[in-house]
């Protein structure tokens, strides 16, 4: 693995660790029980996303003490509420699915990964 390779997985691997504390915190303030249930399930599958990542980089991370998107999104939803918090992170979702372009080639498990950015950003907007 070249050392932009490494930088991208990395990168990739905090990513998945933030999303996924995001996702929980999200899920126990938004208001629709179903949302909720729904945040949880993309917390699992971020977490997961971060192990495949883990495996290639052979680094152990840790979420970030200042998660900046776990402190403000939800604050966001508070303020904003779902129809401009939901797109956000969907986009967030799809963004990540453009990040992992450069390394699917390299590293074939990173394939899935991004088509469930792809169905995670789905997810979300089907909650609106």
């Amino acid at each position: 693995m070249n050392k932009e390779d490494m930088k991208v997985i990395l990168k990739s691997q905090q990513g998945e660790l933030d999303a996924m504390i995001m996702y929980q915190k999200l899920a126990k303030v938004v208001k629709e029980p179903k949302d909720a249930e729904v945040f949880r399930q993309l917390a699992v599958e971020e977490g997961g996303h971060a192990l495949v990542f883990k495996k290639l980089s052979n680094v152990v991370l840790k979420p970030k003490a200042f998660n900046v998107k776990a402190i403000m999104v939800p604050k966001l939803y508070r303020i904003l509420g779902k129809k401009k918090v939901y797109p956000m992170i969907a986009k967030g979702e799809y963004d990540a699915e453009k990040n992992y372009a450069p390394v699917v080639e390299k590293f074939k498990q990173v394939q899935s990964v991004k088509e469930d950015e792809h169905r995670h950003g789905n997810m979300v907007m089907q909650l609106l």
